[in-house]
């Protein structure tokens, strides 16, 4: 690795951990949101949804610019897009123009999804991708865990209703050096090649590579490979060629992101009411505050199990595989929501602790598993040239169920109440593990430029990357 490729994953990394801050301190900030402004059910539940919203749309129409303009000029422009918005929604006068700013969050962090995975993916061999991919991702578990930690401190210093702008306006200066950094980074030479621009995809390529003592000294493309001249549209995703892949990568997605979101955001608000805390019956404004600063103890110690999960995976998807880790995941995912379905036939302690139990042991399998591969997925099993529109599309028809659950969480605990809820999740756990089999393509070790044309998807193969360079 050299000094501009280890520069490509940490400035990676970073938008996953900013992605992981907002959306997982969105649950610490959310009772004091429904105070100042007086939320009901449903409006409480369009808080939640709509940085989700936006990266679904961020995911699908920016993400998929990475294709047409390259990886470096979406990777720095969705960076200005986010700092923008954080800075309104941190001065927010209004519930409407809250909802706005927080979209606009999420057009950025959508767009992040895609482009983040093919500016390293391009840049790295084939046999350290998993888990210098996953790494990166990691740090979305670590954004969860210090948002977490920052509304709590926040609270600490500020015990006021308005304190969830300062948890929002935490992030924007390290946003700011981030965005410095990423003008600094090398485009990617293998959708340089793709676009027929070999030169430049060679320059890139020397710089990507440079190192003292120069090695290699000279890089020339293999002549082997051809720029690609299939269809690059948006219906090439569902051609006969694509269309298992995309489905590989969107649907067992949309089933994680179900569980994963209104899991994540909502944690705070559960474990407030299985501690006694809700907010809802609170007197007066310090005890909402003191109920939420218990909630965010609680959430904290649960999402460690986020960051353990994920580091299982780093070590393990290179060696194992993705498909058998996102099968294992989702079997672990079901069993750990059914754990604290049972909270419902107990009360006391004993139920608080299989709360606590359920949600960490899904904490840990959704992100050694499904959490984790979908994502790396996503961004392998295409071709070059429409590997960034296959990887939004999967990131936002994975927002789909985010924003389902995000949105309905609220409305649905209740009505239903939290018991049936978990059953339903449960159920669509299971669901992702038999659709994830069903349409498995490995791709462990295997090159990039290989993915997209074996004619046995569901075999694993083992070649040499070609996509950068013959030394």
């Amino acid at each position: 690795m050299t000094a501009m490729q280890w520069r490509i994953w940490g400035l990676a990394a970073a938008g996953k951990f900013f992605e992981g801050l907002v959306v997982f301190m969105t649950g610490v900030a959310m009772p004091l949101i429904a105070s100042e402004f007086g939320l009901d059910a449903v409006e409480h539940g369009a808080v939640g949804a709509a940085s989700l919203a936006g990266i679904l749309v961020g995911a699908l129409l920016l993400g998929g610019l990475a294709d047409q303009f390259g990886r470096k000029l979406m990777f720095i422009a969705e960076m200005v897009l986010f700092i923008i918005f954080l800075v309104l929604l941190s001065v927010a006068p209004s519930y409407s123009w809250l909802v706005v700013f927080l979209f606009g969050i999420g057009l950025a962090l959508g767009c992040d999804y895609p482009t983040a995975h093919l500016i390293i993916s391009e840049s790295i061999p084939s046999s350290a991708r998993g888990r210098l991919v996953l790494g990166a991702f990691a740090f979305q578990a670590v954004g969860a865990l210090v948002g977490t930690g920052v509304g709590y401190v926040v609270l600490t210093l500020d015990p006021d209703v308005t304190a969830w702008r300062w948890m929002y306006a935490a992030a924007i200066m390290p946003a700011t050096i981030v965005l410095a950094g990423r003008f600094f980074v090398t485009e990617s030479a293998p959708w340089l090649f793709a676009r027929g621009r070999k030169h430049e995809a060679e320059r890139e390529t020397a710089r990507l590579l440079h190192r003292k003592p120069a090695y290699p000294k000279k890089v020339v493309l293999s002549a082997s490979i051809k720029a690609e001249t299939e269809s690059s549209g948006w219906m090439a995703l569902f051609n006969r060629r694509n269309r298992r892949a995309t489905i590989l990568a969107a649907v067992p997605w949309f089933l994680q992101d179900l569980s994963t979101y209104g899991i994540g955001i909502f944690t705070p608000t559960i474990l407030a009411a299985a501690l006694g805390h809700d907010s809802a019956n609170a007197r007066n404004v310090a005890e909402i505050i003191q109920n939420d600063i218990s909630a965010a103890q609680g959430a904290a110690m649960i999402d460690v199990l986020l960051i353990v999960g994920i580091l299982f995976a780093v070590a393990l998807a290179d060696r194992v595989g993705r498909v058998p880790l996102q099968i294992l995941g989702f079997i672990g995912c079901a069993a750990g929501l059914l754990i604290a379905s049972f909270s419902a036939y107990y009360e006391g302690t004993f139920a608080t602790a299989l709360i606590f139990v359920g949600f960490m042991m899904f904490n840990f399998m959704t992100n050694l598993g499904p959490n984790a591969q979908t994502y790396l997925l996503a961004g392998e099993v295409f071709p070059t040239a429409i590997r960034g529109k296959g990887a939004g599309f999967a990131a936002a028809f994975a927002k789909i169920g985010a924003v389902l659950t995000a949105f309905g969480f609220p409305i649905l605990l209740a009505t239903i109440g939290q018991q049936a809820l978990l059953y339903g999740l449960v159920a669509m756990s299971l669901l992702g593990a038999a659709v994830t089999w069903w349409f498995r393509i490995e791709t462990t070790g295997v090159s990039l430029d290989d993915v997209g044309g074996r004619k046995h998807p569901a075999e694993k193969a083992r070649v040499p990357d070609s996509a950068i360079a013959e030394i």
